[in-house]
């Protein structure tokens, strides 16, 4: 059924709002004491969700043994002594309470039985490893956690308290729309979901979740545009009146290609690099070529997927076909030189993304 709204995440930079190095340092500690206790929670959770599906399939007990996942007061055979949801929550909160605030478990907790549920049916059949959360995980919480939330037209900053922490947004030269998203939070025109910490080399960004309305067009369903994607030219689309070539060859590969260049040869010159601090100092120049070429494509991805949307929509093209997509992937997982260099998948996703933001419904052939 389609939905007049949609959820959108942005990465939001935060700064520490105290006033002593001091305080900083302390709240910093507690933000990674809970980033620790989520992680440790959510393990816990996945491991007893498992054993509670997986405990009829345990033909070595007694058959007396009763393994009906409901709660005993609902039925005979239950073998729980409250729901399901709330048997994971109390595991957490009787072993992590007066550590981390509430909000968070029940967030963790909420998130964790969601992605198992997804996966459910692949751990039963052996086809897929339980999930397993790592150290560094970002930790959910909700909209309650986030109080008090502000703008300094002075400063041009938002500022709210993370449950017992002050906080301020650092947007820099924001050229998005995470600005006006937080003022339309502000305003209650705009709801923020359960949305996510996440604590990486010394700094702090929320993924907030935005649930907004649907951009409304004057589209006609019944207009089709037709797209290809290709390493040649990233997009070439057409319509009945129209066509359009995205981007080139020239514009996407060669410049991939030369960083991917430089980075080798920096590599290369890593061996006559000055020793000291290990492994981490040396690959530091490597480090910073590998994420210029992720910044660079993701870039030119938003681009060419904007321009694609856009040209629908002046077209009101309400349908947009990508055609002969199926015969392509199969060229890419055969060439290894496409599969590294061309990235298809991620321009598909950027394009679902925004054309589910316009209304137009996408058809892959």
């Amino acid at each position: 059924m389609n939905t007049s709204t949609m959820t959108l995440t942005r990465k939001i930079q935060l700064l520490i709002d105290l006033p002593s190095k001091e305080e900083r340092s302390e709240a910093f500690k507690t933000l990674y004491r809970w980033q620790n206790r989520c992680y440790r929670a959510a393990n816990l959770i996945a491991s007893h969700l498992f054993v509670q599906g997986m405990i009829k399939e345990f033909l070595y007990l007694s058959e007396e043994v009763k393994y009906k996942l409901v709660d005993e007061q609902k039925d005979e055979l239950g073998i729980l002594n409250r729901s399901r949801m709330n048997t994971t929550y109390r595991l957490i909160s009787d072993r992590f309470k007066g550590e981390i605030p509430t909000n968070i478990l029940s967030s963790i907790n909420q998130s964790t039985i969601k992605e198992y549920t997804r996966y459910q049916s692949e751990y039963w059949s052996g086809e897929r490893s339980l999930m397993n959360f790592k150290r560094n995980m970002p930790f959910p919480f909700s909209y309650e956690g986030m109080r008090g939330l502000s703008y300094n037209e002075e400063k041009n900053i938002f500022s709210f308290r993370l449950f017992s922490i002050p906080m301020v947004t650092y947007l820099g030269r924001d050229f998005s729309d995470k600005r006006s998203l937080l003022k339309k939070v502000m305003n209650g025109k705009t709801k923020l979901c359960t949305s996510q910490i996440q604590l990486k080399k010394g700094k702090i960004f929320m993924l907030g979740v935005f649930e907004i309305e649907k951009t409304e067009n004057l589209l006609k369903p019944e207009r089709i545009a037709e797209a290809a994607l290709s390493i040649e030219f990233p997009v070439t689309v057409k319509t009945a009146m129209s066509k359009l070539q995205i981007g080139s060859k020239e514009e996407f590969l060669y410049r991939r290609l030369a960083i991917q260049a430089a980075r080798k040869r920096t590599q290369q010159g890593i061996s006559y690099a000055k020793s000291g601090k290990g492994y981490k100092r040396k690959t530091k120049a490597v480090d910073r070529f590998r994420e210029r070429e992720r910044n660079y494509i993701d870039n030119r991805l938003h681009v060419y997927s904007r321009q694609l949307i856009n040209f629908c929509i002046k077209q009101q093209a309400g349908t947009l076909v990508l055609i002969n997509q199926e015969k392509k992937m199969a060229v890419a997982k055969e060439e290894e030189f496409v599969l590294r260099n061309w990235s298809y998948y991620g321009l598909i996703e950027k394009i679902k993304y925004k054309a589910e933001m316009a209304g137009i419904e996408i058809i892959i052939d």
